[in-house]
């Protein structure tokens, strides 16, 4: 028996898989189905909450920061006071009877009453740094002032929470608040505890009487601190932030995978895949995820990655599985999306903030999310079910590709890191001498998003499509070497100097095939893909080999055809654009069918003028302006 089971079956005798009877809509991302009536709770899902709840509480007491727990169920008084007791927050004078409506938001004056249910176990006086509740049923109350004054709340949540009360609570743990899972849950909070304390030294109390009895024993502490972080930051330094620049190895010089498909499936079955799909598609007038657009064949984004995952796992007999993070926003409609898919093994995940997972504009937030899904508890499951690699896929690049040939480099180099790049159209002629020859470049040297100014000032740009060792991030996460967060924000976000490679020793970059990168950020990238360019071929988009021109076709459709549905109404049918080099759409244009546009067109509608592109046209170099110029 491996130790992930063994934790799965120690969580099982604690009943913590036992939902209520009615799952509300957002829990059911946490559910594992319907039994009898009542709600199955994940218990992976639940273990890795709690990994990510205990991980925060390991943090926050790191820090001496001040907590709060609320317990309202005179069944858990005892395990609650032996937590308090042992951690050193217990304090009898403050274990009294306190009125909790009002407590955080009117903390001056707080009311008492005669109860014999409710308690609050406490250290400071002061407004606490994070409240831990237990009942939250109860304790909504509780939730929503915290919420108010922006503290973050940890809590055990059931299937039965509203909306309205589960958004406010930062580290959900999903589970059936048995009196079994509550010791288990309250014994964790303790070793966390305790195991702070033995790597700085002192409980909370200790620390406090040090600092109230004598001056020069809080100037010590004072000073033990500072020292401690000045070795945190050195520390941080030198593991993270010692590489300016990465070796950018050509995909072509890459060793070919063989025939053997047990070769393959043995590397497939070291690969877990990420992709992030917290993105909306409200800019392109999408009511719903980005992903669940459609792109080509009546296939969404996420059509494209779970069939290519599909088509793996048949062909070879592997097992890689998917882990889609979403955000509140978009969970809800993945789900319908996916319900077609009930066999694959797909693992939804919440985005921790409960905010988008990913900004367009700044890939090193999707980074941030990585490193946090790492922390979480996500990495031991995946470690006990031996996984040795994952590929991060961005939410918005549908031509990402599961390359065996990447992953086989990856472990045989022993690689930790490895992000794929593809030149640039500024890049020019120089495009054959990088496919030829290993390159050292700058990172920030390197663009982390599409945007037109980058593109023409960097030779190469990000594909967001990124491979990690899952051993190499398990060392940093246990060595505490992750600083991202605030890293990410003073170096800029524009470059690939902000990213996580800069925190692996061994890392590089693969120039793969620009038609490996086909960001949708607007329409007009709808049209490249759904026109005779590309083809979906083996679950995968390919390149039409009848274009000689590497580069795609600049397009730029004006903002009549910026909403999806307006896109669709626009274009009867797709044109041919095999020998298109540039289309520009002003004004109030409908096209017709099987058109064909070579060469430079620009087609402009004067204002309170509807033109029309009749059917079966060809346009080759034309500039219309007039119906009588097709």
């Amino acid at each position: 028996m491996t130790i992930h089971s063994a934790v799965i079956q120690k969580l099982l005798s604690t009943n913590a898989h036992l939902g209520r009877r009615v799952a509300a809509d957002h829990f059911k991302a946490y559910t594992y189905g319907i039994r009898n009536g009542m709600a199955i709770i994940d218990s992976d899902k639940t273990l890795i909450a709690l990994r990510s709840a205990c991980a925060f509480i390991g943090a926050m007491a790191r820090q001496k920061a001040r907590f709060m727990f609320v317990n309202t169920n005179p069944l858990f008084d005892e395990i609650f006071e032996q937590m308090t007791k042992r951690i050193g927050l217990y304090n009898p004078n403050q274990n009294s009877l306190w009125r909790t409506g009002g407590f955080l938001t009117n903390s001056f004056s707080p009311k008492r009453f005669r109860s014999r249910n409710k308690k609050l176990c406490f250290a400071p006086a002061q407004p606490p740094d994070c409240v831990v509740i237990l009942d939250t049923e109860r304790k909504s109350s509780a939730i929503f002032e915290a919420d108010k004054l922006q503290i973050p709340v940890v809590a055990l949540v059931d299937s039965s929470m509203p909306l309205d009360v589960y958004k406010r609570i930062a580290y959900p743990v999903p589970a059936n608040d048995s009196v079994q899972f509550v010791y288990l849950f309250c014994n964790l909070i303790t070793k966390t505890f305790l195991l702070e304390q033995k790597r700085f030294g002192g409980t909370a109390r200790e620390d406090s009487a040090a600092a109230i009895s004598s001056a020069d024993n809080a100037s010590k502490i004072e000073n033990r601190c500072e020292e401690a972080k000045h070795i945190e930051e050195s520390k941080s330094e030198s593991v993270g932030f010692a590489k300016d620049e990465v070796l950018v190895v050509p995909y072509e010089s890459l060793t070919p995978v063989s025939g053997d498909g047990a070769e393959i499936k043995e590397l497939l079955d070291k690969l877990v895949v990420l992709k992030f799909n917290g993105t909306l598609g409200t800019e392109m007038g999408f009511d719903g995820p980005k992903s669940a657009i459609e792109v080509c064949n009546g296939l969404t984004f996420l059509d494209l990655i779970v069939n290519q995952i599909e088509s793996l796992n048949s062909k070879y007999g592997c097992n890689v599985p998917l882990l889609l993070m979403n955000s509140i926003n978009t969970n809800d409609d993945t789900v319908k999306v996916l319900e077609k898919y009930p066999k694959s093994n797909i693992v939804m995940l919440k985005s921790f903030d409960g905010q988008s997972c990913e900004n367009e504009s700044y890939p090193s937030d999707q980074d941030v999310k990585f490193l946090s899904l790492m922390k979480s508890g996500t990495l031991d499951v995946l470690l006990s079910q031996g996984k040795e690699y994952i590929l991060v896929v961005g939410s918005d690049n549908v031509a990402a590709v599961i390359d065996p040939k990447i992953l086989k480099h990856l472990v045989q180099n022993k690689i930790e890191y490895c992000m794929e790049v593809t030149p640039t159209t500024s890049f020019g002629m120089d495009n054959d001498i990088l496919n030829s020859s290993q390159q050292k470049f700058q990172l920030a040297k390197i663009a982390r998003n599409s945007s037109p100014h980058l593109m023409d000032k960097f030779k190469l740009v990000d594909t967001r499509s990124l491979w990690a060792s899952l051993r190499a991030t398990e060392r940093l996460v246990d060595t505490d070497a992750l600083k991202f967060e605030t890293y990410s924000v003073s170096k800029g976000r524009e470059t690939a100097a902000g990213s996580t490679i800069r925190f692996f020793d061994r890392a590089i970059g693969i120039n793969v095939p620009q038609s490996r990168f086909l960001p949708i950020n607007a329409t007009s990238d709808l049209l490249i893909l759904q026109s005779d360019l590309y083809t979906y071929n083996d679950e995968i988009l390919v390149r039409n080999t009848a274009r000689t021109n590497p580069v795609n076709p600049s397009i730029d459709l004006g903002p009549e055809f910026g909403q999806v549905s307006d896109f669709r109404s626009r274009f009867r049918s797709i044109p041919n654009i095999i020998e298109l080099d540039s289309l520009k759409v002003t004004g109030d244009v409908w096209f017709g069918t099987d058109i064909t546009l070579k060469g430079r067109v620009n087609i402009v509608a004067k204002p309170g003028m509807r033109l029309e592109i009749p059917d079966g046209v060809v346009l080759h170099d034309k500039d219309i302006r007039d119906p009588k110029d097709i």
